[in-house]
């Protein structure tokens, strides 16, 4: 089981990351390529959730969670120290802590307007 400083610093790396692909303006190009993707077949369903994933900070911060707590477990060696049910809360807190700092920082940016 991760410490509470561990999921601290794993929750602001998964704010970080959602910031990264939902909205951050380094990424615009290739979000512009995957909508311009999307309209050349707006039937397509795959094309729809590929567009819903990166513009959904809910989506995409719900598996960079799952992918950085992965990450950080394979690299640390401590994937075996518990059960895949743990693993499974743990990525719900690390992906809850995220969201609920992306729901402060876009509270707060509307404030700030």
């Amino acid at each position: 089981m991760i410490h509470i400083a561990e999921l601290a610093v794993l929750c602001l790396a998964g704010y970080r990351a959602t910031q990264l692909i939902v909205h951050d303006s380094i990424l615009d190009p290739i979000r512009d390529r995957i909508h311009l993707w999307r309209a050349a077949r707006p039937e397509s369903k795959a094309r729809e959730a590929v567009t819903t994933l990166i513009g959904c900070p809910y989506c995409s911060g719900f598996w960079l969670a799952g992918i950085i707590l992965a990450v950080y477990l394979t690299c640390t060696g401590t994937w075996g120290d518990a059960n895949w049910l743990l693993h499974g809360v743990e990525w719900f807190a690390v992906a809850g802590g995220a969201v609920l700092l992306n729901r402060w920082d876009d509270t707060r940016s509307h404030g700030a307007a």
